[in-house]
């Protein structure tokens, strides 16, 4: 039995890469008689050295080989290619590169891990394989159909068409007309697993699949972060602002170091202790990168430079040190779907202040047995404030908050992950 796993971007560093991984491993370890292939587009580097990434970044050794199938046209599914109508140029170059991967092997099953429903038609009714799907974040949402009705500006939704209504309303049929035809790609799934209650909320909405539809909360690794004490133990009296994500648009940086430079300015008129903030985050290719190059500047620009410090595509072990000793642990992005990094801060004893939408606010920084457990916050205004006054705090009232946080992400763990994975895949097997 071939069973393959769909993920152009299986180097990358993010919490979608945990996912692949601890699924094969938990695969690997149920059904190890079975062959396990990875579609890819990480043509630059060897097989070894994605498994050393894996390792290097989460922690994770499969026990079986693996067969990578490098793809070449991955270029077709980059959204640099596709100024306008991003979302369609997007899927429909999926299709090609889906077309590539099925030409050089055909599964028995197979796993889209990274948000491509467009080629799940392409293997089932060609390929003949029993499909399945994890979704992480829906292609479109109706979060973005309001967006756009509302004519409200988004890295997404550029301030030309918010300001055009005749535009807005070619934007939004467009949109109806995606979501449609996402619906239709998507209900071939035999199974499908999404990420968090926000997640879930949407697929339901779009796929219409909801008796073999369930929630696989991702694998955290909090068991990595047990060891920090969450007792704070500074040889300094600076505090860490640590804020873990790959610099992608979506993440909203501009927002934290925005946010952060408020603080400062806070700082000059209240007893405030000595501040940095560390941007720890991967970047996938050059456009990451011009968008560190932009974060810098706008540092610059505030005057905030010497306060900031840029992480980037730094080893696990590194990532750790920074978490354990990080006062707080910042997260801005709008519409998370779940928050791989919100949990890592929690478990690592960082206060959480997450951005109030998605995962964050619907299944993670809630109460825990009716306490406290982080924060939630939307603007520079309310962000700057938070922070102002979870540093206010006592050390006492911080304690119990990171004893909280830490108590209620167990059930985000590598352990549940595989059960909830194994138990939804099944199907699958039959």
């Amino acid at each position: 039995m071939v069973i393959a796993f769909f993920h152009p971007y299986c180097n990358a560093g993010g919490g979608g890469e945990r996912v692949l991984w601890c699924a094969l491993r938990a695969l690997q370890k149920k059904y190890p008689a079975a062959a396990y292939v990875v579609y890819t587009g990480d043509a630059n580097v060897s097989s070894q050295q994605i498994l050393d990434g894996a390792f290097r970044r989460f922690n994770i050794r499969l026990s079986h080989p693996v067969k990578f199938v490098f793809l070449r046209k991955r270029y077709l599914v980059e959204d640099s290619l596709y100024p306008y109508f991003t979302l369609l140029g997007q899927s429909l170059g999926s299709i090609f590169l889906g077309w590539e991967a099925l030409m050089q092997c055909v599964p028995d099953i197979y796993i889209d891990s990274m948000g491509y429903a467009f080629t799940l038609p392409l293997f089932k009714y060609l390929g003949g394989c029993r499909v399945g799907s994890y979704v992480h974040y829906p292609t479109i949402s109706t979060d973005m159909l309001s967006v756009v009705k509302n004519q409200n500006a988004r890295f997404n939704n550029a301030t030309f068409i918010t300001r055009n209504p005749f535009l807005s309303k070619v934007k939004l049929i467009y949109y109806y007309l995606f979501a449609f035809i996402y619906g239709l790609v998507g209900s071939c799934s035999d199974i499908v697993m999404v990420n968090s209650s926000w997640t879930l909320n949407h697929i339901l909405s779009l796929w219409k699949v909801g008796h073999c539809t369930n929630i696989v909360y991702p694998p955290c690794d909090v068991h990595t972060f047990l060891d920090i004490p969450l007792e704070e133990k500074k040889m300094t009296p600076e505090h860490l602002l640590v804020s873990v994500g790959q610099f992608r648009p979506e993440k909203n940086h501009p927002l934290q170091i925005r946010a952060f430079a408020k603080l400062l300015n806070m700082k000059k008129t209240e007893s405030l202790p000595s501040l940095k903030l560390v941007l720890i985050g991967g970047c996938r290719n050059q456009d990451d990168e011009f968008r560190v190059n932009q974060l810098r500047r706008l540092c610059e620009d505030l005057g905030v430079q010497e306060d900031v410090e840029f992480k980037i595509n730094i080893p696990f072990d590194e990532l750790k040190n920074y978490l354990s000793k990080g006062t707080i642990g910042l997260h801005t992005m709008w519409n998370e779907h779940f928050g791989i990094g919100v949990v890592e801060c929690m478990a690592a004893g960082t206060i959480i202040l997450a951005h109030n939408s998605g995962g964050p606010k619907l299944d993670i920084v809630i109460p825990y047995e009716g306490e406290v457990t982080g924060f939630l916050a939307e603007s520079e205004e309310g962000y700057a404030k938070t922070m102002a006054h979870i540093l206010s705090m006592s050390e006492e009232k911080r304690l119990q908050i990171r004893n909280n946080a830490r108590a209620s992400v167990s059930r985000f763990s590598d352990q549940e992950f595989e059960v909830t994975f194994l138990s939804s895949v099944e199907k699958l097997f039959k």
